[in-house]
């Protein structure tokens, strides 16, 4: 099932999509239900009935989690290639310890920094000129849990969305650390909706990204060093996990830090993140004054 949060008539609401068909089919839920998007279903049996359908193109998506009831966690270094250009970049604080971690590397964003699908990404030059992409398998948690068994952990799974981890490298490099130049407002796109688990195999499920029409990133699920219950099984060794909570998996080879020089971002450039099984998330990049954001 894809699930949708959307906004028509001013109000937010929770939709089923028929991507056949093009439409969402709002879920009856009321206006402070929907406030926090598909949150709203988690945990939720039986579902609430859907209404009439409606053309996507009448509807404006948000984030399936329109803000996160707290930071987001996220995987570093989590794809073999990646490992290794991001370790030669000169940006890695933890490259002395091996290109390739022996433990995943455990970071979070702000939820403030979560964006949608279509809405702009905003470059402050007075603050960075290293802005980076990142395309990510979001992963969001469905029942709470702490010291998770690897075995039991996608019984703690929802579903899944695609994430794009923008990051200012310079920020990344100069704090030696990855909070501040990870959350910079609208750093966080999601979306264009989310699946339940049920949609995605984990063991062969491909990521690409474009800048501009340019193929930066191809890459699948397989390659992941540490795979999906590995990581939820980490973080809730003492770090009790939450419904609603979302874990991005970490960005495969390709990012534009990997380049000789790198090709960072600049204002007008898009991306565009496409996950089988989920579908396409696409951003456009624009100085700190134009443009939407969260």
């Amino acid at each position: 099932m894809k699930v949708a949060t959307f906004r028509v008539g001013g109000e937010r609401r929770v939709g089923r999509i028929d991507e056949g068909r093009q439409t969402v089919a709002p879920f009856a839920l009321t206006a402070e239900e929907a406030a926090e998007g598909v949150l709203a279903l988690i945990g939720r049996e039986p579902l609430p009935r859907t209404l009439s359908p409606l053309p996507l193109a009448e509807v404006a998506l948000e984030a399936p989690i329109p803000r996160p009831r707290r930071n987001l966690f996220c995987v570093g270094k989590n794809y073999h290639e990646h490992a290794h250009e991001f370790a030669s970049s000169g940006f890695d604080s933890s490259a002395a310890a091996g290109a390739v971690p022996k433990h995943p590397i455990i970071f979070s964003k702000l939820p403030e920094c979560v964006i949608a699908h279509q809405e702009t990404v905003r470059i402050d030059a007075g603050i960075t000129e290293a802005v980076d992409y990142e395309a990510e398998l979001g992963v969001i948690i469905g029942r709470s849990g702490r010291g998770i068994s690897r075995e039991r952990a996608l019984d703690h799974a929802w579903g899944y969305t695609i994430i794009n981890d923008v990051t200012a490298r310079d920020l990344q490099g100069r704090y030696s650390q990855w909070l501040i130049g990870k959350s910079q407002d609208t750093f966080c796109p999601m979306g264009p909706w989310a699946v339940t688990r049920d949609e995605i195999d984990l063991a062969d499920t491909s990521i690409k990204c474009w800048i501009n029409g340019e193929l930066r990133q191809n890459a699948n699920t397989r390659d992941l060093i540490f795979d999906v219950p590995s990581i939820i099984a980490t973080i809730s060794a003492g770090v009790s996990l939450k419904p609603g909570d979302v874990i991005a998996t970490g960005t495969p080879a390709g990012v534009g830090i990997g380049f000789k020089p790198p090709k960072y971002l600049v204002c007008g450039d898009v991306a565009r993140i496409e996950i089988a099984g989920i579908g396409v998330l696409e951003n456009p990049f624009a100085g700190a004054g134009a443009g939407a954001g969260a």
